[in-house]
C-alpha cells in the first residue's frame, strides 16, 4: 500500500468548518499528532509518499477529499468548498505516475470524504460538498471498471465517512442518527457509542483499525465485536473537523476493501 499525505498548513486555524464552532488550535500539538498518524501508517505497512506542501491552503492536509483512488483508476474530485479546489492540481501531478486519471468537472462537486467503498460498490453521501452531478460523473468514470456507484442520504455531519466507515471483512461502523445503515452492503452493523457521535470514522490497514483516542467507548465496542484496534491521539486535529481517513489517500491492491453481504446487527 501507498499512503499519500501532506504536511499541515501554518494556516490550519483558518480551515473550513461546517458543523463545529471555531476554537483555538495548538499548532505544535497538531503537528505532533499528525506525525504520529503518519508513523502509524508506516507501522501498518504503508509506503508513505508526501504530496507537495501547500502553505496557502488551510485544509490542504485533508488530502482524501481531492481524489477517489482505486487500483484501476483515480478520479480527481472538484471539492464542494471552493476554497479547496486549488489543492487538486498538486495531487493530480503526483498521482499521474500511479494510476490513470479521470476528473470531475463543473457543475459537479465531489469530495473523497463522502465516498465509502465496500467491495465493488462505492456509496456517496449526498452532502453539502458532493452533488448529484458529481456522483453521476464518478459513476460514469468507474462503470468500465465494473464499480457500482450510488448516492446515500445523510444529515448532521460534514462527510459520509464522518457517519460510517467499513471495517473489512464485513463490519460497518455507523452513527445511525446521521445515516441509515441499511443503505450499505455490509454483513454486520455496529453503532457508535451514543456519547461519541463522531466515533464512526476509523481507518483499517492490514487488519488493524485505527480509532481516535477521543472515542474510547466506541473503541471498546469494536474490540468486543472482534476488531483489532490501535488508538491514536488526534484530538487537536478534530478541531479542524478532521478524522482519520481524511488525512491520507491510500492506494491498495485489487480486492483489498472488503466484500458485500447481507446486513445483521452486532450485539452491543
Amino acid at each position: 500500500m501507498i499512503a499519500f499525505v501532506r504536511e499541515l498548513s501554518p494556516q490550519l486555524e483558518r480551515c473550513e468548518l461546517s458543523f463545529l464552532k471555531r476554537v483555538a488550535i495548538d499548532a505544535a500539538r497538531a503537528r505532533q499528532q499528525h506525525a504520529g498518524y503518519v508513523a502509524a501508517l508506516e507501522a501498518l505497512g504503508c509506503e508513505v509518499q508526501w504530496l507537495p506542501p501547500l502553505a496557502e491552503h488551510a485544509d490542504g492536509v485533508f488530502v482524501e477529499d481531492t481524489a477517489v483512488m482505486l487500483p484501476e483508476l483515480t478520479v480527481l474530485t472538484r471539492p464542494g468548498a471552493a476554497s479547496r479546489r486549488g489543492e487538486v492540481a498538486s495531487v493530480a501531478a503526483t498521482l499521474a505516475g500511479h494510476t490513470p486519471l479521470a476528473r470531475v468537472h463543473a457543475p459537479g462537486t465531489l469530495e473523497g470524504g463522502d465516498v465509502l467503498r465496500i467491495g465493488r460498490s462505492l456509496f456517496v453521501g449526498s452532502s453539502a460538498r458532493s452533488n448529484a452531478a458529481g456522483v453521476a460523473q464518478l459513476a460514469a468514470a468507474l462503470a468500465p471498471a465494473g464499480y457500482r456507484v450510488c448516492a446515500v442520504p445523510m444529515q448532521g455531519c460534514l462527510h459520509l465517512k464522518s457517519a460510517a466507515t467499513f471495517i473489512p471483512p464485513d463490519l460497518l461502523l455507523v452513527n445511525p442518527a446521521w445515516v441509515d445503515a441499511t443503505a450499505f452492503a455490509a454483513a454486520r452493523i455496529l453503532n457508535v457509542a451514543p456519547a461519541e457521535p463522531f466515533g464512526a470514522n476509523t481507518l483499517t490497514l492490514n487488519g488493524i483499525t485505527l480509532v481516535s483516542a477521543d472515542y474510547p467507548l466506541t473503541q471498546r465496542r469494536l474490540e468486543a465485536a472482534g476488531v483489532s484496534t490501535r488508538v491514536l491521539e488526534v484530538g487537536e486535529l478534530h478541531k479542524a473537523e478532521a478524522a482519520l481517513t481524511c488525512m491520507s489517500l491510500i492506494l491498495e491492491g485489487a480486492g483489498a476493501s472488503g466484500v458485500d453481504g447481507r446486513a445483521q446487527r452486532v450485539q452491543e
